[in-house]
């Protein structure tokens, strides 16, 4: 198989890779892929926002602000079924929660991404949120640039430790190229993805995040990706209300976890055709951006809006225009945007379409942090401190993201960075991480992350979980213990013993069914008289395992197994059937070979 991919590797490759392996350290050349990662990722970043902003220009320009208009029924359900098709007959694979899918590769692939995940994800998520789709083009960017970065190391016969970084470079370049943030493409891998920050990785991270954030500089110009600027100053008298509105920001952002986790079972249990998941997301997303413009696509027109003080523009396109100067209307038109994003985006990935949540959670923050706050002005609340909404939107975009992705650090640079907030630096702090903390107490782990968690194939920070999530059971599972069967008698045992290097015999029927184990130990007092060896049979001095492992358990659980019994060795089944013997001191020996692969510096 081997010498097959060798004849398969052009010429020129080999010369280069003999040629490199010479002449560049692996460290220099690292680096060097990371700044080719940035470049890729940057024009892939921009190549992604122009297309979403051609298709929806294209579609939605001659939309008539003033009243209701019909397309909204027709574009979103189109995008949803362009984009399954897309998908079901040339992609051929599934490639929605882009960001679980890197995780995924990280901890439970060796960091490898397929080829086409360089492109598929863009085309598909242009297609669904130019048309509508309620959804973001972070996720597929970050899952675009993770393939680029794999598929460049893979290219050039990079170790699994070296693809694991080269990853999260074009996760990094992804989101500093689409949002002009280099600070937070860095904190997005370190919390989002579980990287480590080591000696080796940093530099390759930040060199990434800064090319792929330089090249959309360059060719969109210095201006950031949300208009807002600081009229209102910030002052300490309202740090309350801040603090009331983290822990609000927590709460509507397991919320929209909880609801985007409900649907996604509905979709997934409920309808188990593609045909029935189409008409039931194409209709439930339909209709409700007819109900609600501002939910059409990613809804950054809104955000903008909002964030220039300009409540009215919220309703534009929508039945319900001529109320936009009604406070309490805006506040319950905004709420039910709020209690509604979540529907909107699970029934456009339920539906076929293709899209992330990192937009959805942003787009929710900025709608929660407005509604705070002009519903305390409204009802009188603020105490003769009128709380500035548009600070509060800014605020609620950290907030409502810090808790959707566990990640307060990320969504406080992010939000600072896109929106040049840098003046409400603390009070973003206070409220990123009062939300985080607060959604912590409900849920442990990221939407992104809790799928991956509930399988125990997370990779985390936690150095000895990291470890063992790396390992696999089918590296460890060792098969060269002779088995017996029941109706052996003694003298046959003992011929089997003579015959092997192990004190420790699985017992198995004629289906290789596991029944027992004969220890060594626990015949010894008998396997030197000849004058039981017809007496007495392997059925009488067999004795039950303590435990069994069945194949596909992950090795964290393995490893519980093993403190709870006290055992040294256990039987692997599959299905009931023997398989083999995993033993501590395998286990162990892995887990150093994979602990220094891993953390080299």
């Amino acid at each position: 198989m081997k010498q097959k991919k060798i004849q398969k590797t052009p010429q020129w490759l080999l010369r280069f890779l003999i040629w490199r392996e010479r002449h560049i350290k692996e460290k220099t050349f690292v680096m060097i892929l990371a700044f080719v990662v940035g470049l890729l990722c940057g024009f892939s970043a921009l190549l992604l926002k122009w297309l979403i902003h051609f298709i929806a220009g294209q579609l939605t320009g001659h939309a008539n602000i003033s009243e209701g208009n019909y397309i909204y029924l027709i574009y979103p359900a189109i995008g949803i079924v362009l984009a399954g098709l897309f998908v079901r007959y040339v992609v051929r694979d599934n490639i929605s929660h882009g960001v679980t899918r890197v995780l995924y590769s990280i901890s439970q692939n060796k960091s490898r991404l397929k080829p086409h995940n360089m492109y598929s994800s863009m085309i598909a998520s242009s297609i669904t949120i130019g048309c509508g789709g309620s959804v973001g083009a972070e996720g597929p960017i970050v899952y675009t640039g993770a393939a680029v970065g794999s598929n460049l190391g893979q290219m050039f016969r990079m170790s699994p430790r070296v693809l694991m970084i080269l990853v999260g470079c074009g996760a990094a370049a992804g989101i500093a190229g689409i949002f002009k943030a280099p600070i937070a493409g860095v904190l997005f891998t370190l919390e989002v993805l579980m990287l480590d920050l080591t000696t080796v990785s940093v530099m390759p991270l930040l060199i990434a995040s800064i090319t792929g954030a330089t090249v959309a500089y360059v060719f969109t110009g210095y201006n950031v990706e949300f208009d807002f600027t600081q009229s209102e100053s910030f002052l300490t008298q309202r740090i309350p209300y801040v603090i009331a509105l983290g822990v609000f920001c927590g709460l509507v952002s397991l919320y929209f976890t909880k609801v985007m986790n409900m649907m996604e079972n509905f979709f997934r249990k409920r309808l188990v055709t593609p045909v029935k998941r189409t008409i039931v997301g194409g209709t439930i997303l339909a209709v409700l951006v007819f109900l609600f413009p501002p939910l059409y696509g990613e809804g950054y027109s809104s955000i903008n809006g909002l964030l220039d003080g300009d409540p009215a523009s919220i309703v534009n396109g929508s039945l319900f225009y001529s109320d936009g100067h009604n406070t309490w209307f805006i506040l319950a038109f905004i709420g039910m945007i709020v209690l509604l994003k979540g529907f909107a985006t699970s029934a456009t990935n339920g539906g076929g379409g293709v899209g992330g949540t990192f937009a959805p959670s942003l787009y929710v923050g900025c709608m929660s942090g407005f509604f705070f706050a002009l519903l305390v002005n409204h009802v009188g609340l603020s105490l003769g401190l009128d709380l500035s909404t548009k600070n509060f939107a800014l605020m609620g975009m950290a907030g409502v993201m810090a808790g959707v992705m566990h990640a307060p650090l990320m969504a406080i640079f992010l939000t600072a960075e896109m929106t040049g907030g840098y003046d409400l630096f603390l009070p973003l702090l206070i409220v990123s991480t009062i939300s985080y903390v607060t959604i912590k107490f409900f849920e442990p782990y990221s939407i992104y992350t809790m799928r991956l968690a509930q399988r125990g194939e997370l990779l985390t920070h936690h150095k000895d979980k990291a470890v063992l999530t790396l390992l696999k059971m089918d590296s460890v599972i060792e098969t060269d213990f002779l088995p017996v069967k029941p109706e052996m008698n003694l003298k046959e045992m003992v011929e089997v013993i003579s015959k092997s290097h192990r004190n420790l015999f699985p017992v198995v029927d004629d289906d290789n069914k596991l029944l027992g184990v004969v220890l060594l130990d626990d015949i010894r007092n008998i396997m030197f008289r000849p004058d039981l060896y017809r007496r007495m049979y392997v059925s009488r001095f067999m004795s039950m395992p303590p435990a069994k492992i069945e194949v596909g358990q992950n090795m964290e659980a393995v490893m519980k197994v093993f403190d709870d019994t006290g055992a040294w060795n256990l039987p692997v089944v599959e299905n009931g059937r023997y398989v083999g013997f995993v033993s501590k001191s395998k286990i162990f020996n892995s887990y150093r070979r994979v602990l220094r692969h891993y953390s080299e510096d």
